[in-house]
């Protein structure tokens, strides 16, 4: 078998990605913040959550690098948040690169029935 095109660390770094997006709360979230720049009470407002429901998950977002903080300057207590373009676009580079349809190959058969016969002449080929 050829060598995988992934390393363990980026099928590691994807797994952490898609292990936050799993979460519906999350995707919610991040979809009003992807419409634009948002603070707590217009998340809760549109989203019809809990305040510290929305805190754990933006919380969660912001670990992963999905999501920026930004307090206003004028007032501290109010905090926006906005998408993290750089990691979002890495994670869709990542993620389409993952899910390439040229990277599917055929199967090379080295077990099973044909795979002695294999054995025995030397040629492996794909089977469909």
């Amino acid at each position: 078998m050829d060598k995988a095109v992934f390393s363990k660390e980026q099928v590691t770094d994807l797994a952490r990605w898609l292990k936050v997006l799993a979460e519906p709360n999350r995707l919610l979230l991040l979809e009003q913040i992807i419409e634009g720049v948002q603070c707590n009470c217009e998340l809760g407002g549109a989203l019809q959550m809990a305040p510290n429901l929305i805190s754990h998950h933006l919380s969660v977002l912001r670990e992963a690098g999905l999501v920026n903080v930004e307090r206003d300057p004028g007032d501290a207590r109010w905090v926006y948040y906005s998408v993290n373009q750089n990691v979002l676009e890495e994670f869709r580079q990542v993620l389409s690169a993952f899910f390439d349809l040229e990277r599917i190959q055929p199967r090379q058969t080295v077990c099973g029935p044909q795979g002695f016969i294999n054995l025995r002449t030397g040629v492996v080929k794909p089977t469909n």
